[in-house]
């Protein structure tokens, strides 16, 4: 009663103000399903008319000019009608996350991923604890959203038990998963996600050679990223958000009945400690992942090994980069299902495919979200639109001179901004890759590069925007301990996170640009002849 008291009566302020308006604003969009219909049938109408004035437009490295084709004609309309179903299961991220993901499935709902995560926790000393929960929350990005209601009340209870202020493992947890959720140490489904879309608009600019993007050509970058994040947001947790919250005398304890999880979760579902048995499988999963190691070195190592090149390498292409799918989809099996074997919770292949199955479950919404994303980016490249922006825009750019690194901070600048309205990475990643993927190419940027720009807007601002579900989600578990607490006192203890995430990712993203480093295996920063 009190908590519905103090929060409907609390004077409202100029931070609530202002996540009220970004509030109203975002819930005017519509769902992402018919926000890419409605951006369907405009491409459709702008296409037709395009084609009936008869623009055209010449590529960089292409002999022959693009005719823009419209929609409503018969040719278009002979060309949806004979191809919907193609644009949608060739739709690339289904080719590349539905595989990881099943493995994913199997490391996720066997316990491993959670017990891993329990395992850092539970190991770390007192001190070094809000830097645990910074590399757990951002590496917690392979269990997908789960991280979001995993890492808090867990980092909440260790940080208890450690005699620290258990709201700072709550807060800092989530903002580390929240703000650092494009990057990992280890490639994802969010990688595979991402390489998808990418690869789905390279076509528009094949003259130029742009190098086909995989789920590891991010992952040096992913790797310092993540590094760098993780040690930021321990910083943050420990030197500014835990003293804060002792000034302003939040209390330690729950103010009511359930624990920090809410009703449905039971301490011991959440505990910090790992049974004997878990231990053991968590040692088991170990070797399993040295071994399985080995194996794949051997085969790769060997001379004459089927996954080199013609050359004898793996670089810029190889059958070994291209197995990337099949290996990260291994790992996750064979590790799951030892440890999940070990643990008791694995007895059968009936098992395995519950897991799996549970995990499509999770995904069924981008599948159904998928049909409309296919068929939306096959339609911007058969008609030319992609082709005709990306030209305009590069030579917009380059007339006003902004094509170094100034256009590349607009970029991340233009994604931090749409991420406040429009929360699902995918659905924003294939709008904008649309556009900016082939534009960039022109400029002379491999997508690779584009891609990993567009990570930073990603993610950095998700934590202070009301169009994050999970906001709720953590609103309710905070105010367990400050029951007036409101969406403006978690903007206010989320944005110390926010502006470093955003500008040392920046930096970061400038060091590799300036240096010219490579941003994974067989992906640079500038395309060949630049």
């Amino acid at each position: 009663m009190s908590r519905t008291a103090s929060s409907d009566t609390a004077p409202s302020t100029r931070t609530d103000r202002l996540l009220n308006v970004v509030e109203r604003a975002g819930n005017k969009l519509p769902e992402p399903f018919m926000l890419f219909l409605i951006l369907f049938a405009i491409t459709g109408i702008v296409s037709t008319a395009m084609a009936l004035a008869g623009v055209q437009v010449t590529v960089p490295g292409s002999d022959e000019a693009t005719v823009i084709k419209g929609l409503f004609t018969g040719e278009g309309m002979a060309w949806l009608t004979t191809n919907l179903g193609e644009n949608y299961m060739g739709f690339p991220p289904l080719v590349t996350v539905m595989p990881i993901l099943l493995g994913i499935g199997i490391a996720q709902h066997s316990g491993l991923l959670a017990a891993g995560i329990r395992a850092m926790f539970g190991s770390s000393p007192r001190w070094l604890l809000p830097y645990v929960v910074g590399i757990v929350g951002v590496i917690a990005s392979i269990m997908s959203d789960s991280a979001f209601v995993v890492v808090p009340p867990l980092a909440a209870l260790v940080f208890k038990a450690a005699g620290r202020h258990p709201v700072a493992g709550l807060l800092g947890g989530f903002a580390a998963a929240g703000a650092g959720y494009s990057t990992n140490l280890v490639p994802t489904s969010l990688d595979a996600l991402f390489a998808g879309i990418t690869n789905s608009v390279i076509d528009t600019v094949s003259g130029l050679g742009a190098t086909t993007v995989n789920p590891v050509s991010n992952w040096w970058f992913n790797i310092v990223s993540s590094i760098i994040l993780a040690l930021i947001a321990g910083f943050i947790i420990d030197r500014i958000l835990e003293p804060r919250l002792v000034r302003q005398g939040i209390p330690r304890d729950e103010t009511l009945e359930d624990g920090p999880t809410g009703s449905g979760d039971s301490a011991e579902q959440m505990r910090a400690e790992l049974s004997r048995s878990e231990r053991r499988g968590l040692l088991l999963t170990i070797l399993a992942g040295v071994v399985l190691t080995a194996i794949v070195l051997v085969a790769a190592l060997v001379p004459g090994s089927p996954w080199r090149n013609e050359d004898g390498g793996f670089l810029p292409t190889s059958p070994l980069l291209d197995s990337i799918v099949f290996l990260v989809f291994a790992y996750f099996v064979v590790l799951g299902v030892v440890y999940g074997a070990a643990t008791g919770v694995l007895r059968s292949t009936g098992d395995a495919v519950r897991m799996m199955s549970d995990a499509l479950k999770e995904m069924l919404p981008f599948i159904v979200l998928a049909f409309i994303l296919g068929n939306f980016i096959a339609l911007f490249n058969w008609s030319g639109i992609g082709s005709w922006i990306a030209v305009t825009g590069a030579e917009g750019l380059e007339h006003i001179g902004l094509t170094g690194f100034g256009a590349v901070i607009g970029f991340i600048l233009l994604a931090s901004i749409l991420n406040l309205f429009i929360i699902s990475g995918s659905g924003m990643w294939t709008i904008m890759a649309a556009v900016f993927v082939p534009m960039f190419a022109l400029l002379g940027y491999e997508p690779a590069f584009t891609q990993a720009a567009f990570r930073v807007g990603d993610s950095a601002t998700q934590v202070i925007t009301p169009m994050n579900p999970y906001m709720v989600v953590l609103l309710g578990m905070l105010r367990r301990y400050e029951p007036a607490a409101g969406l403006g006192s978690l903007f206010a203890r989320m944005l110390p996170f926010v502006v470093p995430f955003w500008i040392a990712w920046t930096v970061i993203l400038a060091v590799f640009f300036f240096a010219d480093l490579p941003l994974g295996p067989g992906n640079g920063i500038h395309l060949s002849g630049n």
